[in-house]
């Protein structure tokens, strides 16, 4: 059997071999605290359920969807995007349904990557923004986010001879893994950036809701300039508790999301109908269910937060996502202590290094567990010697 070159050069997902592990271990009966996945533990909100149990009876919805998005969830998107960061779209244009962000991130990524074109993708970074350029052909470009520089890209320290062949720069801000956030300005610094050398601005914008105390998250689009050079994706699944569900968007320029149109009309058939409505609701309807998730996140960070300074690890405290990033211990590396809380505490955390070479020192946790599960994870913790 022949298998492709392009499966060979990518690693296996980090997400589904923490999965294997933690079933392996749960089968010979270890009880394993996973705070590995960022994987919201609290039910999708009542009124989104309610309105998917009514849409699905509509035999209209049993069809093929339309392929770029039903035109009330595109006009949703729109509304949400007027109230939340004052960015005007055009539905028709400027707006497209995703089966999930993480499907658009490697539509992008063929849209615009031929053989051998380099793509700038930070790191440490979601691992799909590598993998997607590997699989259309393209040259993962590192640009280092480093804990000095506030874990943003230095865009003087990028090769001129390499900005010259890439056609695409990925970015997430709230950030995952490092949780760091950006203001305006710095995307007004990217966004000159990618003029200059006629780059792609790919913005995964999955954890504009996930905010802490008086932090509002921009969107790229906010940017003077954004609309001639970037997309944006969005996400229902962290806000709304919508992983399962499968349903995001992309906005931005018109021609950015004609290209991707192409791909996606030739790969998929767009997302359930039903699907959509039930995210109209999410985007259109009362917003308490996000603000009370706000408030149960912002009482798990505080908690990891104060456990982790109460052990000695370097650690600061987040303004946006559901995830701390902290240093390992002196004479560890990321893969030996997460390995050591694996074995000794049975507490599943993920390495910094499978985000990257510049993920070497750090761990993630993420805050989407149960509050029981995240103190007797931490108490675990606490009687092991570092």
């Amino acid at each position: 059997m022949k298998i492709s070159e392009r499966i060979k050069k990518v690693p296996p997902y980090i997400s589904a071999e923490i999965d294997k592990k933690v079933a392996d271990l749960t089968k010979k009966g270890i009880d394993v605290i996973t705070l590995a996945i960022g994987d919201p533990d609290i039910p999708t909100p009542e009124n989104i359920i309610k309105v998917m149990e009514r849409e699905i009876h509509n035999p209209a919805y049993h069809r093929y969807p339309a392929y770029e998005g039903s035109y009330e969830f595109r006009c949703a998107v729109v509304r949400y995007y007027s109230k939340r960061f004052e960015v005007e779209l055009d539905p028709d244009t400027e707006v497209m349904a995703l089966i999930g962000s993480k499907e658009g991130i490697v539509n992008t990524a063929y849209a615009f990557i031929d053989e051998d074109d380099y793509a700038l993708i930070p790191d440490p970074a979601y691992p799909v923004y590598k993998t997607a350029t590997l699989f259309a052909g393209g040259i993962p470009y590192t640009m280092p986010l480093l804990k000095e520089n506030k874990f943003l890209p230095d865009f003087t320290k990028v090769d001129k001879d390499i900005a010259e062949k890439a056609t695409i720069m990925f970015l997430c801000y709230p950030n995952n893994p490092t949780s760091a956030v950006a203001n305006k300005e710095f995307f007004e610094e990217a966004i000159e950036f990618a003029k200059k050398y006629d780059i792609v601005i790919c913005h995964d914008s999955a954890y504009a809701d996930i905010i802490y105390e008086d932090y509002k998250a921009p969107s790229i689009l906010s940017a003077k300039g954004a609309k001639e050079v970037a997309i944006e994706l969005g996400s229902l699944s962290k806000p709304y508790r919508m992983t399962g569900w499968r349903i995001g968007y992309a906005v931005g320029n018109k021609d950015i999301i004609k290209a991707l149109g192409r791909i996606k009309t030739n790969v998929d058939s767009g997302q359930f109908t039903a699907i959509q409505s039930a995210a109209v609701e999410a985007l259109s309807g009362p917003q308490d269910s996000v603000e009370e998730f706000r408030r149960i996140l912002t009482k798990r960070r505080n908690f990891v937060f104060e456990a982790l300074k109460d052990m000695g690890f370097d650690v600061e405290l987040p303004q946006g996502t559901f995830y701390i990033w902290a240093s390992v211990p002196k004479g560890y590396t990321s893969a030996s202590f997460a390995e050591y809380l694996v074995d000794k505490a049975a507490v599943v955390v993920i390495p910094g290094n499978a985000y990257g070479e510049y993920g070497e020192g750090f761990f993630r946790i993420s805050l989407t567990t149960p509050d029981d599960r995240i103190d007797e994870a931490l108490s675990r913790m606490r009687k092991l010697k570092f």
